[in-house]
């Protein structure tokens, strides 16, 4: 493309909250900069496109249908028994990198036919996106939506969409193609694996909003005077309700007000005997709560964990499923966060936990460290920039990948 063009960019997304949300501002930026936007999902992650005012294409079936195929594939339920450290070594490879890349390929093959888009952003576990990309010649950009996986879990991804890249006609790829292009990088430099091979061909990206005080918070609070909790667990562990109660008696005694956000899945009223330190509401986002907190208990989601750390908030991680365990060990190391893993969860661990992060001030310094390293990344609208600039060089984008061992190298004999 020519300077005086507009860019068409296709954006690729696992239809999943989490998966969505984190690229929808640089969308935004590249669109309100005169670029055409088309992101690709499944229907259920329309909504959240048409109301971000970008345009959608399905282009998968929803991710029910892809738990479904990976469930006929097993006995039981998939990942039943699996150690928190080995959830992500089983669902990445089976349910994003295998079934993932058959249900959206060919639907992003006729959606890159059809729009015929200059660049291509994907989140990392669209898999089906760099491998179209690469039959139809068009530049990649890796967009991360949280912490790098580690490595073990990329060679296993990799191994498990070689079959579909051969099928293509295309050389079997290094670590699933990820790291043959430009990676926007939203994870913040102190809670960065220095071994990511993707550390020399990155732009950082601001993952969160910055703090605005100026709005008031959207619910009344039982006492004007006391410190507010924030407790959510994000869009996908937020139906256990069992959670929610034990995290609510866990924090009735203390001098706090605890403001408690079940999401648009989980009705707020299901949660009885709310203690009265406590408000509970549906989805509030979490940009109009923030400001206004003193801690945070979560799930440890990216998206959660990077607005609170925007926010130089301190934390305790209840870590669920998935990337949510390598996120609060991180946390962790970085003395943001305590962490309770899932048979640590009782009434008196959550309430000493709490205790800790609000009295001990290490925990705020830290999280102040990390707040001002978000701060201090590029903008959206700074990367949008960058990428309207440098798409008129498409060999900008691109670099040999770097040599990865075989997953099956790596497994212990």
């Amino acid at each position: 493309m020519s300077e005086t063009d507009e860019m068409r960019v296709l954006m690729v997304c696992v239809p999943q909250a989490g998966h969505v949300r984190p690229v929808l501002p640089l969308a935004a930026a590249l669109a309100s900069g005169g670029a055409e936007i088309l992101v690709a999902s499944a229907p259920g992650a329309r909504d959240l496109v048409v109301g971000a005012s970008l345009a959608f294409r399905p282009v998968a079936p929803d991710l029910d249908v892809w738990f479904g195929r990976l469930a006929e594939r097993t006995r039981g339920r998939p990942g039943d028994g699996l150690p928190p450290e080995h959830v992500e070594r089983y669902f990445v490879p089976r349910l994003f990198a295998e079934i993932g890349l058959d249900a959206m390929a060919d639907g992003l093959d006729e959606a890159v036919r059809d729009f015929a888009p200059d660049l291509l952003i994907y989140e990392p576990f669209s898999f089906a996106a760099p491998l179209v990309a690469a039959a139809h010649g068009v530049p990649a950009v890796r967009h991360t939506i949280g912490l790098p996986p580690d490595q073990l879990v990329v060679g296993l991804a990799s191994d498990a969409v070689t079959p579909a890249w051969r099928a293509a006609g295309l050389a079997a790829p290094t670590a699933a193609g990820w790291y043959d292009g430009l990676t926007l990088d939203i994870c913040p430099p102190s809670l960065t694996d220095p071994s990511d091979p993707t550390a020399s061909r990155v732009q950082p990206l601001r993952p969160a909003s910055l703090p605005d005080r100026t709005a008031g918070l959207p619910v009344t609070l039982p006492h004007h005077d006391r410190p507010l909790i924030y407790v959510t667990l994000g869009t996908f562990a937020n139906t256990n309700r069992d959670l929610f109660r034990l995290i609510l008696a866990a924090l009735g005694d203390l001098p706090v007000n605890v403001l408690v956000t079940t999401g648009e899945d989980t009705a707020a009223d299901a949660l009885d005997e709310v203690p009265a330190n406590a408000v509970v509401a549906g989805f509030v986002p979490q940009a109009m709560i923030l400001p206004h907190c003193a801690a945070v208990l979560h799930h440890a989601g990216a998206g959660t964990t990077f607005g609170l750390l925007a926010h130089g908030l301190p934390s305790v991680a209840l870590p669920q499923s998935a990337d949510n365990f390598s996120i609060a060990t991180r946390l962790a190391s970085a003395g943001a966060s305590t962490v309770l893993m899932p048979g640590e969860v009782t009434i008196s661990s959550v309430r000493a936990a709490t205790s800790q992060v609000l009295t001990n001030v290490s925990y705020r310094r830290a999280a102040a460290r990390l707040a001002a390293e978000i701060a201090a990344m590029p903008s959206p609208g700074d990367v949008a920039a960058t990428l309207r600039t440098t798409a008129t060089r498409e060999e900008a984008f691109r670099r040999p990948s770097p040599p990865a061992p075989s997953a099956v190298d790596q497994l212990d004999p």
